[in-house]
């Protein structure tokens, strides 16, 4: 049986006592409906993970009580930044989940010169949230015990000259390069554009602050699956997923 993770922003200690806020609160009583002596594994971003019981519980609180702090990890050794153009509809929900799951350290969510999404205000705001929210839900899932690092939204044109990377990647489907390297980065910066790609003049400007033109191949990627592949490409040669099966 799947062990229930959760993630609390508050401060965790061993042998403490916790009330989980709202949100999480809802989810243990009444999605998963679980009950006083019930224990699950709390987190809270800051590293490791600590085992808890449920003390007491209402619809809209619950109370535990933790044990000894478990050091665990699942970080991958390589530091990966996906600079990644928002989409539309829950394209980029499927992105930053999957980025998530797949061991990304940051991610920045970019508008360009084809990005047909406007996010402004409140609107750009909820929209953080939103994808924070994705961030936690994914770890929880996947038994990472840190959050990747969301970016505030940004122009590309502000975003690139700011990267710091070992090597820094931008996809380009009509190159020709892969990216193979002797030498093993621990840190990897990669870009992707849009539905509709990013303009020569971007490409340029990405390859002017140190990208190299990126391909995965003959075939032309959906922005949601581009990110994806490339990524599980780069944790294989240089990450932590295994290079061959």
């Amino acid at each position: 049986m799947r062990t229930t993770r959760i993630y609390t922003e508050q401060a965790l200690e061993p042998n403490g006592t916790v009330e989980l806020e709202p949100g999480p609160s809802a989810h243990i009583s009444r999605s998963l409906r679980m009950n006083a002596g019930d224990t699950l594994v709390l987190f809270n971003g800051n590293g490791g993970e600590y085992p808890a019981t449920i003390s007491s519980l209402t619809k809209k609180s619950v109370h535990l009580v933790t044990g000894d702090h478990n050091p665990r990890e699942l970080e991958s050794p390589l530091q990966l930044h996906l600079g990644i153009a928002i989409s539309r509809g829950d394209r980029m929900d499927w992105v930053i989940q999957k980025a998530t799951e797949l061991g990304v350290a940051s991610i920045s969510p970019l508008t360009t010169e084809r990005t047909e999404v406007k996010l402004k205000g409140d609107r750009e705001a909820n929209k953080l949230q939103h994808w924070k929210q994705i961030t936690i839900s994914a770890c929880e899932q996947c038994g990472r015990n840190r959050l990747p690092r969301l970016h505030p939204l940004q122009k590309a044109s502000d975003w690139l000259p700011t990267v710091s990377a070992d090597r820094k990647f931008v996809l380009h489907h009509r190159d020709t390069s892969v990216g193979k390297s002797n030498n093993k980065p621990e840190s990897v910066a990669i870009l992707i554009g849009p539905e509709g790609g990013l303009s020569p003049d971007e490409i340029v400007a990405a390859e002017s602050s140190g990208f190299e033109a990126l391909t995965l191949g003959p075939r032309v990627l959906r922005t949601e699956t581009a990110p994806l592949a490339a990524i599980a490409i780069l944790q294989a040669q240089w990450g932590d997923m295994p290079p061959e099966v």
